[in-house]
């Protein structure tokens, strides 16, 4: 009994030591497992930075500082893949809590030396494809984001005579010279292509053809507004000639453009014959309209063509002080409406716009004819851009060609010319 007792004794000796041990070793133990109570002060959390991203551990000697004004619509996000940063150290650098920016906003970004927002710009399309927007819609924002960057930046290349000239985004658009006939500068300029709203320039020249009454009031009727796309005008709404002239040319109303023709001395139908007969009077051989309002994809024309509209509708003192026009309002019954140019180039209003029109529809793209003076009482010189990929590249090309030209004027006119600014 004994010798069993002592047995189990010497074969739970070691367990013993064991434990000893632990209970030697025990308060460290207990210091690192324990709990942090509520009470206690919780370590201060960073924000994580990339040390490739961190200015302090790149070294100022290979980064630069850029400002960059977010855009209505942008996204944090988007800053930080346009400059190849990370989101945490774009917020790092500006002391953000969130990702919520509105637009105005100047942040603060570091990038590499050599590089530049196109460069950047090209990296974040590289992205891997998880943090790619997966939505057609969100697809669709990034690419009309991207190619808004690009049309920013004035592209150049080298003619067959070694001579540096644009180099157009759009699918086709000309500067051309109304005082001498002269094509100044030309891509694709005779390429038949659909015109949308440009239409409406046409509409306007053969309204006023007959002088009309423009204190006229006239009844909106529904065929009018069906299907109009875009109109700020309703069935019932009692509305004059003069004001459906400026939603016309200032807000391209689609419904407005098909009351002008109804309530003409022609009728809907003759009105847009009477289009194409004026098309070929003034020798806009390439020309055609299908109906008033432009939303048909058979209204076609050229860019060499719409440059000849431009400067002689642009002339003609009925038109152009409308189309230079940036704010209307009318009074439809008891409601006041106001509506704003389409044209970007008239709202900002640091290009001297003589006459101009805007055009989108799917098939066309977006288009813009405008008839500009060149600075310090310059000449006149026609810009038309078709088919551009956004409605912003219009304007961004429109003003690439301008500043493009003004770099020539000596040469092209005898008179230094001053660039617009971008």
């Amino acid at each position: 009994m004994i010798d069993t007792r002592l047995n189990r004794t010497v074969r739970l000796w070691p367990l013993f030591g064991l434990v000893l041990g632990s209970l030697a070793a025990g308060p460290a133990v207990a210091q690192t497992a324990a709990p942090r109570g509520p009470s206690e002060p919780q370590p201060r959390l960073s924000l994580p930075v990339a040390a490739s991203d961190d200015p302090l551990s790149s070294g100022a000697s290979t980064l630069r500082k850029v400002t960059h004004t977010v855009r209505r619509g942008e996204t944090l996000s988007a800053v930080a893949r346009r400059y190849g940063a990370s989101l945490a150290s774009v917020k790092a650098w500006n002391g953000l809590q969130s990702n919520a920016i509105q637009a105005g906003t100047r942040l603060t970004v570091y990038v590499p030396a050599s590089a530049s927002a196109r460069t950047a710009s090209a990296r974040a399309t590289s992205a891997p494809a998880s943090r790619r927007p997966r939505s057609a819609r969100a697809r669709r924002a990034a690419a009309a984001a991207l190619a808004l960057r690009e049309a920013e930046e004035p592209r150049f290349k080298l003619d067959e005579n070694g001579a540096t000239v644009p180099d157009l985004r759009a699918e086709a658009a000309i500067i051309y010279s109304p005082e001498t006939g002269q094509v100044l500068w030309e891509e694709n300029a005779q390429d038949q292509r659909s015109i949308a709203s440009i239409t409406k320039i046409m509409t306007a020249a053969v309204f006023l053809e007959d002088h009309p009454d423009l204190t006229r009031e006239i009844v909106v009727q529904r065929p009018d507004v069906l299907r109009a796309s875009t109109t700020y005008l309703r069935a019932g709404y009692k509305v004059t000639t003069n004001d459906l002239l400026h939603l016309l040319l200032i807000a391209s109303d689609n419904a407005a453009a098909r009351a002008l023709a109804r309530v003409s001395s022609l009728g809907s139908v003759e009105f847009v014959a009477r289009m194409n007969e004026k098309a070929a009077e003034l020798g806009l051989t390439n020309t055609h309209y299908a109906d008033p309002s432009g939303l048909l994809n058979d209204n076609v024309s050229t860019a060499y063509d719409m440059a000849r509209l431009i400067a002689y509708v642009a002339n003609d003192e009925r038109i152009a002080p409308i189309m230079q026009t940036q704010y209307y309002s009318l009074l439809a019954g008891r409601r006041t409406i106001t509506v704003h140019s389409t044209n970007q180039l008239v709202m900002k209003g640091d290009v001297d716009v003589l006459g101009g029109k805007t055009g989108f529809i799917r098939r066309a793209g977006y288009c813009l004819a405008t008839l500009l003076r060149l600075p310090q009482g310059g000449p006149q010189v026609a810009v038309v851009v078709l088919g551009a990929r956004s409605n912003a590249g219009r304007f961004w090309e429109t003003r690439h060609l301008f500043n493009w030209l003004a770099t020539r004027a000596q040469d092209v006119f005898g008179t230094p010319v001053q660039a617009a600014s971008n």
